[in-house]
């Protein structure tokens, strides 16, 4: 092939695909086609095989897994280099003149689980409004659209809001010795309408939060920064989201984005190895990168530096 074709998290692909514009303005290769089609999607995709008819490069907003890795092994899909590209929040937005909510972990829980521990047993989750979770909230209907279970999004939700807020529920831990089955029980959504998959597409979110001021959307900050003429972020335990929120941990809700290429595609696929480094370079992902101006939240210096040596070193 004489263009790289890459895949995966619809958080990452506004910045891969401006470094793929900016790439091919540069006259030597063609520009890359980048689709967005999930972490997940994008990862089953990736690990299809090696040859011509399958991605070179796949974002995500989350690290890959273990049987993801194994299932690319079993399609001969061996040699894989893990870059991280910098780092995101998820935000729980609304439009910027509907009501603010401060949030907690634990709140999210109780207003999105599919069961929740009453007396002892899990029950169906009986809440309907915000603020019969915590009279502070407003009395809005729980309704709250975000990604489907193939985003890299939902898995960090899942595991930092969740898990998190399930694990702040004493009687939860009491109703599960086993771990496992704590992970499960805390992890499950709710399906009744109180939490809405609207796609991978971040700007239909928009679109619904736009149409009903009273429900929350769950994205990534990056995102936000884009759209911040039509939505607000809320606080999440106290701490609003912000750049030195999220590098510092003090904003809870975070996480790093990666690109996985596939090394058996380097010497095959003309411009892999160019496009890579051009991902890690200062001129993008450096404190003052193009890609850092479209909101992406860079890595410490000592990071971004390994990312580069990486990169380079690729064979």
């Amino acid at each position: 092939r004489e263009q790289l074709r890459i895949v995966g998290s619809s958080t990452v692909f506004p910045f891969v695909a401006a470094a793929a514009e900016q790439f091919g303005r540069q006259g030597k290769f063609r520009t890359p086609i980048v689709e967005a089609t999930g972490t997940g999607g994008g990862i089953k995709l990736f690990c299809d095989g090696v040859g011509d008819r399958f991605p070179d490069m796949v974002n995500a907003s989350r690290e890959i897994k273990d049987s993801e890795r194994m299932r690319c092994a079993k399609n001969g899909i061996k040699d894989i280099t893990e870059l991280k590209l910098g780092f995101d929040g998820i935000v729980l937005a609304n439009i910027r003149d509907s009501a603010a909510f401060s949030l907690t972990r634990k709140s999210l829980f109780l207003a999105l689980a599919r069961e929740i521990p009453r007396n002892g047993v899990l029950i169906k989750n009986p809440y309907l409004r915000w603020n019969e979770i915590d009279p502070e909230l407003p009395s809005f209907p729980i309704q709250v659209y975000g990604p489907p279970p193939s985003s890299g999004t939902r898995d960090a939700f899942v595991e930092l809001v969740m898990e998190a807020g399930c694990r702040q529920v004493p009687e939860m831990k009491l109703l599960f010795s086993n771990e496992n089955e704590l992970k499960l029980a805390c992890s499950m959504m709710r399906e009744d309408g109180a939490f809405v998959e609207a796609g991978e597409d971040d700007n239909l979110i928009v679109q619904k939060l736009i149409n009903n001021s009273q429900a929350l959307g769950v994205f990534g900050y990056s995102f936000l920064e884009s759209n911040a003429a039509q939505v607000k972020a809320n606080l999440v335990d106290g701490v609003m989201p912000g750049y030195n929120a999220i590098e510092s941990g003090n904003y809870h809700i975070a996480r790093s984005l990666y690109i996985y290429i596939k090394n058996a595609h380097l010497t095959k696929v003309k411009g892999l190895r160019e496009f890579v480094a051009e991902l890690a370079s200062d001129a993008a992902t450096g404190d003052d990168g193009y890609l850092v101006m479209k909101g992406l939240l860079p890595l410490n210096g000592t990071e971004h530096e390994s990312m580069k040596r990486l990169a380079a070193e690729m064979h």
